[in-house]
């Protein structure tokens, strides 16, 4: 079932034309990669489907509802979650109230009491292995635990679609397999679609992805299975300047 629509997005900043009438669909419960080198478009479009940017042209479809024009509080109770590449807590307050937050403001959001919020937080921080910070300034966290916490805030959204920006980068190979792993999990347990974003191919991507969007200057160049996606002869080309696969 089809979850996410984009029909012929564009979005300009001026005279530069950042996304470029792109259409693409997303099911419910399915991984996908968005991949492609600086400039391509990435950030702009996760943009305009979060609902900071509107799109001079084009249509967006949630769950087949117009959402094109919705601001990203509206959108956020809808199922629609993200993290930041550049993760932003409440830097004092703690870790369990910064991820509780995420549960007060997504799609549970008006059914849930403040203490309600809290029991999936402790959820949270347990399942990320962030229980010895649970009571420690968000502020005091070192990166790679913030980024822990801006996942663990973006699933207690209970999102329909989870949009990760760069969300494991600088991470070691070894937690990035453990993160992958438990996203998998995670999502097929609560069936959410995950799209990760990345600016390289990564192990991230080859071991969570069902299929690869590669986006270059602010167009769509390939839209398919990860393999196939990745082997594609203008993916070598422009993505990874003719040198294969890393």
């Amino acid at each position: 079932m089809t979850l996410l629509q984009l029909d012929n997005i564009t979005k300009r900043f001026g005279g530069l034309v950042a996304v470029n009438s792109v259409s693409l669909e997303i099911d419910t419960g399915q991984f996908v990669g968005i991949v492609g080198p600086n400039g391509s478009g990435k950030t702009t479009l996760f943009n305009l489907i979060s609902g900071v940017f509107f799109p001079e042209e084009g249509q967006i479809l949630f769950e087949g509802a117009d959402i094109t024009r919705m601001p990203p509080f509206k959108r956020a109770p809808l199922g629609i979650g993200r993290t930041f590449q550049i993760p932003r807590p409440f830097s004092s307050e703690t870790v369990r109230e910064n991820i509780a937050v995420g549960a007060m403001f997504g799609r549970m959001g008006k059914e849930l009491s403040v203490d309600a919020s809290m029991e999936v937080a402790d959820q949270l921080i347990e399942r990320l292995d962030l229980t010895a910070h649970r009571d420690k300034a968000a502020g005091t966290l070192t990166p790679i635990e913030k980024k822990m916490l801006e996942i663990g805030r973006a699933l207690a959204m209970k999102p329909k679609i989870l949009l990760m920006d760069e969300a494991m980068a600088g991470m070691h190979p070894s937690d990035i397999d453990q993160m992958v792993a438990f996203l998998k999990q995670i999502a097929k347990e609560e069936n959410i679609a995950l799209v990760a974003m990345v600016e390289h191919i990564m192990r991230a991507v080859l071991g969570m992805a069902e299929k690869v969007i590669v986006l270059h200057q602010g167009a769509k160049l390939v839209d398919a299975p990860t393999q196939e996606a990745l082997n594609d002869p203008r993916v070598v080309e422009v993505y990874l300047g003719g040198a294969g696969g890393k």
